[in-house]
């Protein structure tokens, strides 16, 4: 059968707020807009671009505060994106951090996972989940009986999974270490064209994210209480008012802002500031894009995407010694980084580049599966 005759549809982990696996599964629309969509809980205000499309959601849509947190219902998840009936399609893509790939299809319908990450509160960092998040010492056990659980069926449901596209070369390893899996990798995207260089840029560092325990904003706080830099912080999140409250005046919080916001405060900033272990690292990506240069951990996603001492800076280990360093180290040399050539590696990373490479891959295992 030819791709364009296929029915396609689409099933995506929870789209409740937006970040980078957000962004991919709204350009996955954008490549295949009459693709139905599946997801087991879908925010509507915060994702205007797919209110009129056809979503369909699991019965956790209707249960109390699922829009707001959905962690509280992980455990049903599995059983969510089992109740999918997705029969009627030859091809599925699901976009996966969780539980979307752990859907059931039918052996003549190829099922192809575009992986950020398996399930990281299940796997690698299960231990800093649940010793670093808030919850009483009861809850912290039966927490750890459920992701127990929910640990054997991650494993059990990625032998549904046809073929692996992996986000980056650390998810790779993953894939191959926890599903004994191989995987092609193809990075995720952004909108090249959406960034500029601005004229000048202004004196402060810039930090960009979900304000949660393994981000790391905590170390990003701690060095510039000691650095005495001005620092702008943007992102919401359960880590807030701890941060908030230990923070000096040189750190601004903005909350949420817009996307045009957002765009000047990349093409403005010194750098941006990046400690966590990334899948791969989105924000990294629209930084360089604006012609600034990225202070990252040399670990995970960053190894992808940045160039040491040309678009960035690496340091070693998550501690205030280590990214104070590179901070300095980043003042000392700051005079080095070129800003056209630091946006035009970010071209590499383009949503032409990443459609045409999935286009390419989703083809090419169509004509192979179908030919079975």
């Amino acid at each position: 059968m030819n791709l364009e005759k296929a029915k396609i549809a689409l099933v995506f982990d929870w789209m409740t707020n937006r970040g980078g696996a957000e962004k991919v599964n709204l350009f996955l629309h954008e490549m295949f807009p009459r693709a139905p969509i599946y997801t087991s809980i879908f925010n509507e205000k915060a994702f205007p671009e797919i209110k009129k499309s056809q979503v369909t959601t699991s019965f956790i849509q209707g249960l109390p505060f699922a829009k707001t947190k959905h962690q509280i219902y992980i455990s049903l998840m599995p059983y969510a994106y089992e109740l999918f009936d997705l029969s009627k399609f030859d091809i599925v893509i699901s976009s996966s951090h969780a539980c979307s790939k752990g859907i059931i299809t039918k052996p003549e319908t190829l099922h192809i996972c575009y992986c950020h990450t398996p399930m990281r509160y299940a796997w690698d960092n299960w231990h800093s989940y649940i010793n670093e998040y808030k919850m009483n010492a009861v809850l912290k056990y039966f927490g750890k009986r459920k992701l127990h659980r929910l640990r054997m069926w991650d494993r059990l449901s990625a032998d549904r999974v046809d073929k692996f596209i992996a986000n980056s070369s650390i998810t790779q390893k993953r894939i191959q270490k926890y599903y004994g899996r191989e995987s092609t990798i193809i990075n995720p995207m952004i909108k090249h064209r959406d960034f500029k260089i601005a004229e000048k840029h202004k004196n402060y560092f810039l930090a960009v994210g979900r304000l949660t325990p393994y981000k790391r904003f905590d170390l990003i706080v701690d060095t510039f209480n000691e650095l005495e830099l001005p620092l702008k912080i943007v992102g919401t999140g359960i880590s807030q008012e701890d941060l908030m409250k230990k923070a000096k005046d040189n750190i601004e919080f903005l909350g949420h802002v817009s996307d045009d916001e957002l765009k000047t405060l990349y093409s403005e900033c010194e750098a941006l500031i990046f400690p966590q272990v990334e899948d791969f690292g989105i924000t990294a990506i629209e930084t360089m894009a604006s012609g600034r240069p990225v202070i990252a951990l040399g670990e995970g996603g960053a190894l992808d995407s940045i160039i040491p001492n040309k678009t960035g800076i690496f340091f070693k280990k998550q501690t205030v010694p280590q990214l104070k360093k590179a901070v300095e180290h980043y003042q000392e040399a700051k005079g080095k980084f070129n800003k056209q050539f630091i946006r035009d590696h970010a071209h590499d990373f383009d949503e032409k580049v990443f459609e045409k490479e999935l286009m390419n891959f989703i083809e090419k295992s169509w004509e192979t599966f179908s030919a079975t």
